[in-house]
């Protein structure tokens, strides 16, 4: 019988986290799950226990996952909403996800999983794709017990914000991606948490990192990764 778990999620107001938190709430196998948010969550739950934190601090991030062995982390912003500030931009999706992997190295979590971007990459000259690179190396050298990096490309589904180009692509790319390579094709979010929240139970040591062609396959829970 697989030993039942706590899990603290940061993220879970966007499109992948409250979707990972939807089926955490339906999943026996987790006891509790600990939000770790800044902001109300539509969700009420016995299971949840939210903690309002300062994410300037990471004391009060490593606090949040102090007992939990698993921590899935969905952290990210957009041009939009730092209004076209770099710095503030790398301060939300490097220096936040950063300081929640030391935690977990701190707590020698079973398993971090965290949302970057297809096409990621630390050589790269596009601004956005270069610091998902960066976020993604830096957790890796912190050698964790285990590190789950997804990179999904792009996601459908429902966001309580409105993203007129996202909005655009999800209405176009669908009927062209039949001819677009796995890695590129939209996906589901739900086929990203499906995928997180699997391989959260699996046995996985070490780093890896799960491509958008991988999360577009069924996932069995009962798989060894």
């Amino acid at each position: 019988m697989n030993k039942v778990k706590q899990a603290t999620l940061f993220g879970a107001t966007g499109l992948i986290g409250n979707c990972i938190l939807s089926k955490l709430l339906n999943d026996d196998q987790f006891s509790k799950v600990v939000v770790a948010t800044r902001n109300l969550i539509d969700f009420e739950n016995k299971k949840i226990e939210v903690q309002f934190i300062n994410f300037d601090d990471p004391e009060e991030i490593k606090k949040s996952i102090s007992k939990s062995s698993i921590v899935f982390s969905t952290i990210g912003t957009t041009q939009s909403k730092v209004k076209g500030d770099q710095t503030a931009y790398r301060k939300i999706d490097f220096d936040i996800t950063y300081h929640v992997a030391q935690a977990c190295k701190f707590y020698d979590v079973e398993h971090f999983l965290m949302v970057s971007s297809g096409g990621a990459d630390s050589k790269s000259n596009n601004f956005y794709l270069k610091l998902k690179g960066e976020i993604d190396q830096a957790v890796f050298d912190l050698n964790l017990n285990s590190a789950l990096i997804f990179r999904p490309s792009l996601l459908m589904g429902k966001r309580k914000e409105f993203r007129l180009g996202e909005r655009i692509a999800q209405i176009i790319l669908p009927i062209i991606s039949f001819l677009m390579p796995k890695n590129f094709k939209p996906i589901q979010a739900e086929k990203v948490a499906n995928s997180m929240i699997n391989y959260s139970k699996s046995s996985h040591v070490g780093n890896k990192i799960i491509q958008n062609a991988d999360m577009q396959r069924s996932i069995d829970h009962n798989n060894k990764y």
